[in-house]
């Protein structure tokens, strides 16, 4: 009997320490090739980075490329949840694959933590929350600046796709709501496309007091040299999807004295010592260059950043209900990040609840300007 006993204790003890290295599994599916690869390699190259280990649980990641596009997408979410049995899918950070993986992953009953402000239906989106900053959030920056700097008519020269259309839809309603300036021409290109030059044209025969260009990574340089080497003399706004280091370094002088609206996260030094995530966002880029180099912060790779300040703050509390790898937990993980409360991240202060699964507040954007080849805040 001694010795049974013993075995049971052995077993029981075994049991326990194999529950209490259950993998906490993540699928990410990030644009690693093909047009919007600008996003997904930084994102990438932060979650290189990321602990082995969250909450006690060891952290097992499966990374795969949809190569920017939206079936590639598809394909990966449903590699997700029905091979790999994930407990949360990440991504993608283009907003089209984003929309079209969230079904897949709703219908698994999966938490999809998405690296786009994509739009979903009213009622859709009880498995998805966006991580960046939505676009009404940094629209509502954008028009505050343009109304400081007299603007009255504007231009809109976006992509063809969910993040173009979004960001329009957006910048109109705000534009309305805070008596902000009229748009006056509306010109669009696709994310392949390697000129802009028709739509140039008719933007700047228009001559608009300024130009929002709504594009993502290297591939917003492009349409901001369009419209400078067509003779626009006005002020020229961009998107957070192209606050990266690409449009200096594809846009070069053309881009000088341009605006673009970001998270806090790709200039810790220039906030102030009171700003919520000044602390945050220097940790971030400290992590960050270390690894890559000076001057290799980027938007993407601080939301990258900020999923794991998340996963840190509510694994502990559905592991509390239930255990990794189960329909039960990835219930609890959908309720704990909706009752995670205020958390402070490199891109700013999210608070997520039931009814709000965006989080972020207008408080959040700041407004930066290209000088000398680098960022500036705009005060």
């Amino acid at each position: 009997m001694t010795f049974v006993r013993k075995l049971l204790a052995a077993a029981i003890a075994l049991g326990a320490s194999a529950s209490a290295l259950a993998d906490i599994t993540v699928g990410i599916s990030l644009p690693l090739t093909g047009p919007a690869n600008g996003l997904g390699i930084p994102m990438q190259n932060y979650i290189k980075l990321w602990p082995d280990s969250v909450a006690g649980e060891k952290l097992k990641v499966i990374l795969l490329d949809d190569a920017s596009d939206p079936t590639r997408a598809v394909q990966n979410a449903r590699k997700f949840v029905t091979e790999d049995k994930v407990d949360i899918v990440m991504g993608s950070s283009v907003t089209v694959n984003a929309v079209a993986m969230s079904e897949t992953v709703a219908e698994s009953k999966t938490v999809q933590l998405m690296f786009s402000p994509a739009v979903l239906q009213a009622g859709k989106d009880t498995w998805a929350f966006r991580l960046p900053q939505g676009n009404a959030v940094m629209a509502h920056a954008v028009i505050e600046h343009m109304k400081k700097q007299g603007i009255k008519t504007v231009g809109f020269l976006g992509y063809t796709d969910a993040y173009g259309e979004t960001w329009l839809n957006d910048f109109r309603a705000e534009t309305a709501k805070l008596n902000g300036p009229q748009i006056t021409a509306v010109e669009r290109f696709a994310r392949p496309d390697t000129s802009v030059t028709g739509q140039a044209l008719k933007l700047v025969s228009a001559n608009p007091d300024a130009i929002l260009i709504v594009a993502s990574g290297s591939g917003a340089a492009m349409p901001h040299k369009g419209v400078v080497e067509r003779g626009y003399k006005g002020k020229i706004y961009q998107t957070h999807a192209a606050a990266t280091r690409d449009l200096m370094r594809i846009g070069g002088k053309d881009v000088e004295g341009g605006f673009v609206v970001s998270g806090p996260a790709l200039v810790p030094e220039q906030l102030s010592d009171n700003h919520p995530s000044k602390k945050v966002a220097q940790d971030f880029v400290n992590k960050y260059e270390k690894a890559y180099g000076p001057g290799s912060r980027n938007q993407f790779a601080g939301h990258a950043y900020d999923a794991i300040v998340v996963l840190e703050k509510t694994v502990p509390v559905a592991k509390a209900k239930a255990k990794p790898g189960t329909p039960e937990f990835r219930a609890a993980l959908r309720d704990a990040i909706e009752g995670m409360g205020r958390t402070v991240l490199a891109h700013g202060v999210l608070t997520y609840s039931k009814d709000n699964h965006w989080g972020f507040t207008v408080e959040t954007p700041v407004m930066l300007k290209v000088v000398n080849g680098d960022w500036k805040i705009e005060q």
